[in-house]
């Protein structure tokens, strides 16, 4: 099944996808308000639920009258890997870049969620700006010290990510996080595809175009790290919880490794797609006068 967050007028909803309808299940009586929250709630039995809820769903809307926004507009944890695709490792290593013998991952600040079409922003602060189609993996259940032939267990399902990047923020510190997370840099979706429809997610062609030209072409077996392998890692250290992301690692073909660069600007589109799981699709524009956060006033 196929899990979607939508705006509808004034309205945030979710439901899931039948040909070219949404099943409104958030209008469902003692629905659980958001993604997150269901996958709280039924993460052990997501597709049963699902079908329960749907069952009892007496609204539809159609998808093209809708606007998408991340499947899970607000992940507890949204967790990236670097150098998980030999080719990518391959092109990096003119700037210095070498294999780690640990998986190396470095953290996206949530506030950086973005929608599947919705802008991403380029920074005034930088004219480097980069893409990285990825898959993202989405927790299903609470977890700690998983094995990675238990792995799948714990999986609700997958979807599109681009790891939108700052290349000169991102290299100011080994952590890399604050290239990693200007706001809108993170856009996923279409949906959440549930696992239930991806028998081997180790399967699936991947690409991003920028302006419809192809620059990334790889297959997420091509992953050095499989989806086991990073949660037994995560697990050892930490509790995951549902609706945390974890992104998976690009292949080779970043614009900033290209010769000469090659970085997103203002009016550019960068699309990436992965088989079975959809496409997401953003227009670059000028990142807008900075908004001053008005101060609370409390009672």
């Amino acid at each position: 099944m196929k899990i979607v967050t939508f705006q509808d007028e004034d309205r945030v909803g979710y439901g899931v996808i039948e040909g070219g309808e949404i099943v409104d299940l958030s209008t469902v009586p003692h629905a659980p308000p958001h993604v997150r929250a269901l996958l709280d709630a039924h993460g052990d039995g997501l597709e049963p639920a699902l079908r329960a809820l749907a069952a009892a769903a007496t609204r539809r809307v159609r998808l093209d009258a809708v606007r998408l926004l991340a499947p899970i507009p607000n992940p507890r944890k949204f967790l990236s890997l670097g150098g998980n695709y030999a080719s990518h490792l391959a092109e990096s290593a003119k700037i210095g870049m070498v294999r780690s013998p640990t998986q190396v991952w470095f953290n996206k600040q949530t506030s950086c969620v973005n929608g599947p079409y919705l802008p991403i922003e380029k920074p005034v602060l930088s004219d480097q700006l980069d893409y990285e189609g990825e898959m993202g993996v989405v927790i299903g259940r609470r977890c700690r010290g998983v094995k990675a032939a238990d792995a799948m267990a714990v999986v609700a399902g997958y979807l599109v990510c681009n790891d939108v990047s700052v290349r000169d923020w991102q290299l100011r510190a080994p952590t890399h996080m604050l290239g990693k997370s200007f706001d809108s840099h993170g856009p996923m979706g279409p949906w959440l595809t549930t696992k239930a429809e991806i028998p081997d997610p180790h399967a699936l062609r991947l690409t991003t175009h920028v302006n419809g030209e192809l620059r990334q072409s790889g297959s997420t077996g091509d992953m050095i790290a499989r989806i086991g392998d990073m949660i037994e890692e995560l697990t050892s250290a930490f509790t995951l919880e549902p609706g945390d992301i974890l992104s998976t690692g690009t292949p080779a073909g970043v614009g900033g490794l290209m010769d000469p660069p090659c970085y997103l600007k203002p009016g550019d589109v960068v699309r990436v797609e992965i088989e079975r799981l959809g496409h997401i699709e953003n227009r670059v524009e000028p990142q807008p006068e900075p908004i001053r956060p008005t101060v609370p006033v409390y009672p």
